[in-house]
């Protein structure tokens, strides 16, 4: 399970490095080409689009897999573990609720856009719009798996509720602890 887990994490991160080396090249390309050769490519704007709409779902899939979004943890940090599964569940069906309503968005516009094409690179609009229905998906799978570490796991909610600490927090720690940053700064 661990290994299918990495390849699939790795997989995704290679995708969206893809996505924004291709978008780069384009964009940088026909900047050149319009200010060098007085010429463009005429898709690169779309697809530079597309592909940034590829890279911000696929990215909060990655983001919510390593609990990267926003949260306040406020309350739950001073729950019982109990009360922290219950809050945890709840906040919990509430993204599945809003996943579904992604997904069933989504297919609804790949339906009323499958005969529609994308006006310069002519590509079915599908591909816009698929990326909702696989993030949402991938985004429950996620949530799912989380949720069976939660009641699943002896003491998984701690690491479950807790947030990654801003950067902030953390030099604001070391400068607490009279440390000093690499390099000898403390500033």
């Amino acid at each position: 399970m661990k290994n299918i887990s990495k390849l699939l994490n790795n997989s995704l991160n290679i995708m969206i490095a893809l996505s924004l080396a291709f978008m780069c090249f384009l964009v940088f390309g026909n900047v050149v080409l319009r200010y060098a050769f007085n010429s463009g490519i005429t898709w690169s704007e779309e697809m530079s689009r597309f592909l940034f709409v590829w890279m911000i779902f696929l990215g909060s899939i990655g983001a919510l897999k390593d609990k990267q979004h926003l949260g306040v943890e406020m309350l739950v940090k001073k729950l019982p573990p109990t009360g922290k599964k219950i809050v945890y569940t709840i906040s919990n069906v509430l993204i599945l609720f809003a996943l579904w309503l992604i997904f069933e968005g989504s297919w609804k516009m790949a339906l009323l856009n499958q005969d529609s094409k994308a006006p310069a690179t002519g590509l079915p609009m599908i591909y816009l719009y698929g990326v909702g229905m696989i993030m949402s998906v991938a985004m429950a799978i996620v949530v799912l798996v989380h949720l069976y570490q939660a009641f699943f796991q002896k003491d998984a909610i701690h690491e479950l509720t807790r947030l990654k600490e801003s950067e902030e927090e953390m030099l604001g720690g070391i400068y607490d602890q009279g440390q000093s940053l690499p390099g000898g700064n403390r500033s």
